[in-house]
């Protein structure tokens, strides 16, 4: 019998994935949060699904919302340490552009579970979650200072295009929504393909030849963090 917590035996063999009994209650939140909706879940109905008691849930977190910011804070984290890093690069804008792209848009199809669907969520307004909301502003600049980026790298001063790369990268949101209701539907553009297209937004019409030298970034980076950037 395995334990969620220090003398607290679970009810049943473990029936959701991850290496802890908190990373089985956030697969079983995730899951409840988008495909029931996250007013309609209750922290039993977590503990159930997770098969342990909800005292037991309450030794990881102390409040739905807290499982909620967990969640969230899952989707920008990597993401933005990956952006704040390449930031502090040498290759040009338009590489590391591709590079935090392919990235982030890989991670977001990945996900067992579509989090980013909760991002409209209006409890996510208040204090409990100003620091998800901020995390997701920095990347959101982190994406525009990179896109302005290439903008000059290409000899152009409009930067009215400069927000689209992350609007493209988040369109994997609402592709998985359309699939599945929000739950684990898939996208039928893969992570290469929204890359290129955030650079062709911009007037870079070569991504491609971009692909090798950005996954190689990509790859120093990671293996520089490892731990912060899967």
């Amino acid at each position: 019998m395995t334990n969620a917590g220090p003398g607290r035996p679970r009810l049943t063999k473990q029936r959701r994935p991850g290496p802890t009994a908190q990373a089985e209650i956030l697969d079983a939140a995730a899951e409840l949060f988008t495909t029931k909706g996250f007013s309609s879940t209750s922290t039993r109905q977590i503990a159930e699904t997770v098969g342990m008691r909800q005292a037991s849930l309450y030794h990881h977190f102390a409040t739905k919302d807290d499982i909620l910011a967990a969640l969230l804070e899952q989707t920008v984290t990597a993401p933005l340490e990956l952006a704040n890093r390449l930031a502090a690069t040498t290759e040009p804008a338009a590489v590391r552009l591709y590079a935090l792209l392919l990235f982030d848009s890989g991670q977001l199809m990945a996900g067992r579970w579509n989090l980013g669907a909760l991002y409209l969520l209006p409890e996510l307004r208040t204090e409990r979650f100003s620091r998800f909301r901020a995390e997701r502003q920095q990347l959101r600049r982190r994406y525009r200072e990179l896109a302005a980026g290439v903008l000059t790298e290409l000899g152009s001063d409009d930067e009215s295009r400069a927000g689209l790369p992350f609007r493209i990268v988040e369109t994997v949101i609402n592709e998985r929504s359309d699939a599945e209701g929000g739950g684990t539907g898939t996208v039928e553009q893969s992570p290469v393909q929204l890359a290129e297209a955030g650079l062709r937004v911009l007037g870079r019409h070569d991504a491609e030849s971009l692909r090798a030298q950005a996954q190689r970034l990509l790859d120093t980076v990671r293996s520089t963090a490892p731990g912060q950037i899967p």
